[in-house]
């Protein structure tokens, strides 16, 4: 890590990985079905996705935002068949 880098302030971002609504979630079924069989009846459907936290060090918010939108990109979501947000804090 370059001194600059290392001078840089963190930043705490995270990603929201979810499957896109074409793309069927045996999962969010059967926790959907299993809320049913509890009792909580009012539940009509339910997606299931995956949650990361990363602290990023940048020179920005716009710069870590950056990073981090590429990072999800390139691993933490597979863009075929997952969307994914992120939301990062200063």
């Amino acid at each position: 890590m370059s001194d600059a880098a290392a001078a840089a302030p963190t930043v705490r971002a995270k990603v929201f990985v979810t499957l896109k609504p074409s793309v069927f979630d045996p999962q969010g079924t059967t926790i959907a079905e299993a809320l049913h069989s509890m009792g909580y009846g009012g539940v009509e459907d339910v997606r299931q996705g995956k949650y990361f936290e990363l602290t990023v060090r940048a020179e920005s918010t716009g710069e870590a935002q950056r990073q981090v939108e590429e990072i999800a990109d390139r691993l933490l979501a597979n863009p075929v068949i997952e969307s994914y947000r992120v939301e990062v804090q200063p």
